[in-house]
């Protein structure tokens, strides 16, 4: 997924993509004048459990697919205007989501502000969980029971109960970490000037790992 809704499907393992195409534009009568709008947000973040996909996006955009990503249908607007300083925007507010995942039957999505949503129905509704700080989150993974999210200042949240309550552990970085996986009873965060920080104890505790760059470092993926 990507910027204007933009996706693309591979069905053999990688070795060849083919677009799906812009997904389609989300309708939004405006109360104010009447007039239907269309606004199409770009995706950032994309996850698969229980044979669904969900993407998540600008201004609280989700989307999910059942048929491996041929159709997708709109759970949010993905629309906010700002009349008067009064904002309208989908039930997640304005924040803009940037990345979700799954584990344990449940869809976590995490965005701007310190946004966490959950899902426990295949991503057909959400429920808004309680922020552990405004910080922007930027990534999250799920392994051992345990889903973990990174954003700016080097903030990292995790929960041990399916997203329902968060805690926040110190990663001994201000960098600002994008991207963070699990693997081998590791979790692995990377982010701004070559940061990279590792957990072996369920994100508890983070100790540094020396990437050597000072490169911007916006994603991480684990393979065995």
């Amino acid at each position: 997924v990507g910027a204007s809704g933009y996706n693309y499907i591979s069905t053999n393992n990688g070795s060849s993509w083919s677009t799906g195409g812009r997904l389609s534009s989300t309708t939004f009568q405006d109360g104010h004048n009447g007039r239907a709008y269309y606004y199409i947000q770009s995706l950032y973040g994309v996850a698969f459990g229980n044979s669904t996909f969900v993407a998540v996006g600008d201004v609280g955009k989700i989307l999910r697919s059942t048929d491996n990503g041929a159709n997708w249908s709109h759970l949010t607007t993905g629309y906010a205007s700002n009349s008067g300083n009064n904002y309208k925007a989908s039930l997640n507010g304005i924040n803009n989501l940037r990345g979700v995942s799954f584990g344990n039957n449940t869809f976590v999505a995490v965005g701007y502000s310190g946004k966490i949503i959950t899902s426990t129905d295949d991503g057909s509704s959400w429920d808004n969980e309680t922020a552990v700080n405004s910080n922007n989150l930027y990534g999250v993974t799920f392994g051992n029971s345990t889903f973990v999210a990174v954003g700016s200042n080097g903030t990292i949240v995790k929960s041990t109960n399916n997203g329902a309550s968060w805690s926040s552990s110190s990663s001994g970085t201000s960098e600002t970490l994008f991207g963070v996986t699990f693997g081998n009873n590791t979790f692995m965060a990377v982010g701004n000037s070559g940061t990279i920080v590792k957990s072996t104890d369920n994100g508890a505790n983070w100790s540094s790992s020396s990437s050597g760059t000072t490169n911007n470092l916006y994603g991480v993926a684990f393979g065995d």
